[in-house]
This record gives C-alpha cells, structure tokens and sequence, in this order.
C-alpha cells in the first residue's frame, strides 16, 4: 500500500541518546491506557498492539519492567468514560496514554500532575489540554489528529465522487466531539460556498438519530454526508455504513476503517502510525522528560481508502482523479 509522507510542521519526535534508551529503571512502571473503542474491535486491537509493539522495541515490556492498565470506554458514555478515568488515576500510573478528545478531556478533570499523552486528538488547544502545541505547558502533550481545514478536502472528495451534489451534511455527536463547532464547522462553511452547495449540520446521539439523518437526505437527490472525526461515530458505523447503502447516499469518512467496513471513500492520517508514534514519547516521560517540553505533534502518513463495491452498488462512476490518488482500492 502506498502512503503519503507529509512533513510535520513541528518536527518529529526527537531522538536521544541509545544509551539512555539502554537504561532500565529498577521499579516496575505502571502505564494507563484509556481507549475510547470496544475491547472487541478488531481496529481498536491494531492500534493498541502497534503502541505496546512500540514500547517493546523501546525496553518495556508488560509484565516484566511495565505493567499496563487498559481501560475500553466503547465511547457510548461519558459518565463511564469518567469513571474509567477516575479508576485509572486513583492507580496513580507514571503516565496515561489517552485516545481520542473526550478521553482526554476527562482524565484532565481528575489530573494536573499525571502525564497525559494523547492521540487523535483534533484541535489540542481549543480543548483546553495545551496552550501551545510548541511548548504544551502542563502535564498533557501527544498526537493531533487533524487540521481544521480538512473538511474542505473531505467535501471537495464528496462533489469528485458524486457530481450532481447540492447538499452537503457533516454528522457529529456534540457530546463526544464538541471540537467540531468551532474547529470544523467555520471551514466546512467556507467549503460549501465554494462548492455551491447546501450545508447542514446534523448533531446526532443514538442510532436513531443516525437513522433519521440519512432517511432525510436520501428524500431528494443531490444528498451527501461527511461523516466528522468522532469515536462515537467510529464506534457506532456499522448503522452508518448500511442506512447509507440502504439508502443510496453517498458518504466521505476520515479514517479508513469505515471503507473497509462497506463504506464508500476515506480519507485522513494512518491512525495505526500515530499509536506507534506514541510510543517514544511515553518512554521519554519514563525517563524523566516533562510533556511541558515535549512539542504536540502533527501527523506525517495519510491514507485514502477506496471501496469500490460499494460505489458500483450506489450507481457511482468513480472518477479518475480519485481512483489515481487511492493508496488502498477495496474491488
């Protein structure tokens, strides 16, 4: 599979001496995970494994000089994502590996002196977890997911893939990605101007809702949706994925298991790579660096999915601009 490499605009994660890297600590550190997926998800597993993969390659391994705590929220509710961030505390870890916004958002409210590693995580700042993606400032650093300004690209890709649009609706949950307001929807607003198309915003919290969305769209033609970097959405796809083949609308994702679940197109960052990134920067913190000093970093592998299946069953003619530029062709 191709990838493309984009250049962080910070700088990867700094390397430091191997001597250092050789040097094990006599104590057992402890290392919270907090995972915003199901336990049983088979994406969830990937990811989890190339982050403790990771570590091992480093000199921890769980069990010997580490001991993980793995906590799954399933991203279906708050309050228990909160009370899987309070259990993972009171463990007092050496650090927490935090996935996703509203993970990290609630082991916040329990920790200001626990480092915090994140990832995919969309806008770092405006979520109150660092005042500088240069210099984070407090105990929370990590792996940004996105820039705002993607869900132009996401539209564009729509409008390329089904050319007679005229309606264009971004789906997120509010609770679970409330970054959407203000990092995505004054772009996806701008996009829509330039494409000349409708713009809907469409907030959702059940599959019933999920539901209804797409049942609206698919009442007239020239429907489309984008679905928003949102674990509540990644979690509950499986009714996006077929209310939408069920209902000929075609829909633009941002990460690549949705595609390969039967969803038409994705595109965004190789999320398997960010969990392996992480991995250094949770051995720089066991060895004493402060994520006050560790810079957030941007993403550096993105990927476009394309399912060809099932742009034949929706009617679609995939353009050549598209199937040109796909790292992954699902046939």
């Amino acid at each position: 599979m191709r990838r493309r490499q984009f250049i962080t605009l910070i700088g990867g994660a700094a390397a430091w001496p191997l001597a250092a890297r050789a040097q094990q600590p006599d104590r057992v550190r402890r290392i919270g995970v907090l995972m915003a997926y199901d336990e049983d998800d088979p994406e969830a597993k990937a990811r989890l494994s190339a982050f403790t993969q990771g570590l091992a390659q480093l000199g921890w391994t769980d069990g010997h000089n580490a001991r993980m705590e793995v906590r799954w929220a399933a991203a279906r509710n708050i309050d228990r994502m909160r009370t899987f961030a309070k259990e993972l505390v009171d463990l007092q870890p050496d650090v927490i590996l935090a996935h996703t916004t509203p993970v990290t958002a609630a082991l916040q409210q329990d920790t200001r002196t626990i480092p915090i590693v994140f990832v995919i995580v969309s806008d770092p700042i405006g979520s109150g977890f660092v005042a500088d993606l240069a210099r984070p400032g407090g105990n929370i650093t990590g792996f940004m997911l996105i820039e705002g300004s993607m869900v132009g690209k996401w539209l564009e890709l729509l409008t390329e893939i089904a050319p007679g649009l005229n309606r264009a609706a971004i789906m997120f949950n509010p609770d679970t990605a409330p970054y959407v307001k203000t990092y995505f929807l004054p772009s996806f607003e701008a996009a829509v101007r330039s494409f000349n198309v409708a713009a809907i915003a469409t907030p959702v919290h059940s599959d019933a809702e999920i539901e209804m969305v797409i049942d609206s769209l698919a009442r007239e033609p020239g429907g489309g949706l984008i679905v928003m970097p949102d674990s509540f959405l990644v979690v509950h796809r499986a009714p996006i994925i077929l209310r939408a083949a069920q209902n000929k609308v075609p829909v633009v994702y941002d990460v690549s298991t949705y595609a390969r679940d039967g969803g038409l197109l994705s595109y965004g960052v190789e999320q398997v790579d960010i969990f392996r990134q992480a991995a250094p920067y949770v051995d720089r913190i066991l060895r004493g660096a402060k994520p006050a000093d560790l810079p957030v970093q941007l993403p550096v592998k993105f990927e476009m999915t394309l399912n060809a299946n099932t742009a034949k069953s929706l009617g679609l003619t995939v353009p050549p601009s598209i199937l040109l530029r796909a790292d992954q062709v699902i046939e």
